[in-house]
C-alpha cells in the first residue's frame, strides 16, 4: 500500500463520516460536491471534508482506493457509499438517513 493509500485508509477508518470532495464543506468547488454537502448539512450530519484539489496524489489516490472514477466520494463507518448521484438517490429514498442513523422525514 502506497503512502497516500495508507493515509486515505486511515482517514476512512478513523472518521465516522468522510467526504472526499472538490473544495471544502464551506466552499465546495464543484456542483456535485456542493450537492452532497447540502444533503449532509440538511441532515445535520457531522463529517470530515477532505479537499482533493490540494494534492494530485490524493485526487488520484482516492479514485484508486475506491475503484470509483469520480469525486465526490462519501464513506460512512469505513465503507464507501457512493458519489453524488447515488447519495442523492439514497437521500430521496431515505436509505441515506438509515445508514447515518438519522430519523426518516415525512
Amino acid at each position: 500500500m502506497s503512502e497516500i493509500q495508507a493515509w486515505i485508509d486511515n482517514e476512512v477508518k478513523s472518521n465516522e463520516v468522510v467526504l472526499f470532495m472538490k473544495g471544502t464543506p464551506t466552499f465546495p468547488q464543484c456542483g456535485f460536491s456542493g450537492q452532497v454537502v447540502q444533503i449532509l448539512d440538511y441532515l445535520d450530519v457531522p463529517y470530515k471534508g477532505i479537499n482533493v484539489l490540494e494534492n494530485d496524489d490524493l485526487r488520484q489516490g482516492i479514485k484508486d482506493y475506491s475503484n470509483w472514477p469520480t469525486i465526490p466520494q462519501l464513506y460512512v463507518k469505513g465503507e464507501f457509499v457512493g458519489g453524488c448521484d447515488i447519495i442523492r438517490e439514497m437521500f430521496q429514498s431515505q436509505e441515506l438517513q438509515e445508514i447515518l442513523g438519522k430519523p426518516a422525514t415525512a
